[in-house]
């Protein structure tokens, strides 16, 4: 059998094109003892592999030119010599972007798909979700009363974000890119208010308008010039939870701005980066509260769905144009 691979042919220098891609055909192994034999369903693309794509050191490794990308994906397990798992079985976990493959049972969590839609597990009750909930309840800590403000909010872990803080007693103010995204993020997920950031000529003004209290958490995925509108704006004992830095993930050398020290120290902010696997040993007690959210219709999710296997690099590349609503994922 053989099958179809997406490799990393180069490292990008500023935003990937698809000359940074490679199509490849392979030999699928024979199974062995104690492997699965999988079939992608569905294939997530995130911003954070942009920043695997480049060779530096990071809290993970870089992908390595020549060799398959990886990410989260659900698969269907058609062949299996492993206890744990049996033929129609699904599973989620890291793997390489291939349309079939072999792969041992470590790190591959079982997925129930009469339970919620699969890819829910991509996305609310997958890393996005989990991101979200620790994210926002482990360093934003936002109590009752509060103002929060989401950057990048009409993402797949942003509306998440948003949704969460309602659900505690929050003021939640959405900032994105479109009118569209800004109505759904008001009509759909709740949120108090939302800014384009794209329209408005004053992002600080308009923060101050939309949060007359000011802001006692910012949950930032976005970074640039948005972070910098918000801390002014950010109150004593602020907390910013801070997840993402696309505005500047293609850049090719590191932008200076306001440094936010003197903000910090005078306002006594807590700004704290996290990875959602600093909270690993808690993913149970998560994806409990999201499942019950979930069912309760307390949250809801969106999600933009690309098809076919061929159009994985450009569903990611379509990231940075912000051209998803909510959760990217790719069916095969």
């Amino acid at each position: 059998m053989k099958t179809k691979t997406i490799l990393l042919n180069s490292r990008p220098s500023a935003k990937p094109t698809k000359e940074n891609f490679k199509f490849s055909e392979e030999e699928v192994p024979e199974l062995k003892d104690g492997e699965l034999l999988l079939k992608t369903k569905f294939v997530s693309v995130d911003p954070y592999l942009r920043g695997r794509m480049n060779d530096v050191k990071s809290y993970i490794p870089p992908f390595e030119i020549g060799k398959p990308i990886t990410s989260v994906i659900i698969a269907e397990v058609t062949g299996s010599k492993n206890n744990d798992f049996k033929k129609g079985d699904f599973v989620s976990g890291n793997l390489a972007w291939k349309e079939t493959q072999i792969a041992n049972a470590k790190g591959l969590n079982k997925v129930d798909h009469k339970a919620a839609d699969l890819t829910a597990y991509l996305g609310v009750l997958g890393m996005t979700g989990l991101t979200a909930y620790f994210g926002l309840t482990e360093i934003g800590k936002p109590k009752k009363g509060e103002t929060l403000v989401v950057s990048g909010a009409a993402g797949a872990v942003g509306s998440i974000v948003g949704q969460i803080g309602k659900i505690l007693g929050c003021k939640v103010i959405g900032i994105a890119g479109t009118d569209e995204k800004i109505e759904i993020l008001k009509s759909k997920f709740g949120f108090d208010e939302g800014i384009n950031y794209k329209t408005t000529k004053d992002i600080n003004a308009a923060i101050k308008e939309a949060a007359p209290n000011g802001v006692d958490v910012y949950f930032d995925n976005v970074g640039g010039e948005i972070t910098d509108a918000v801390l002014m704006n950010i109150n004593k004992f602020g907390r910013i939870p801070t997840c993402g830095a696309i505005a500047s993930y293609n850049d090719e050398e590191i932008p200076t701005g306001p440094r936010p020290q003197p903000i910090l120290i005078k306002n006594s902010v807590l700004m704290q980066g996290f990875i959602v696997s600093n909270y690993a040993d808690k993913f149970p007690e998560g994806i409990k509260q999201l499942a019950t959210w979930l069912k309760e219709s307390k949250i809801t999710y969106s999600e933009t769905v690309v098809e076919g296997f061929e159009n994985i690099p450009q569903a990611f590349m379509d990231l940075f144009e912000g051209k998803n609503e909510g959760k990217m994922v790719v069916k095969i």
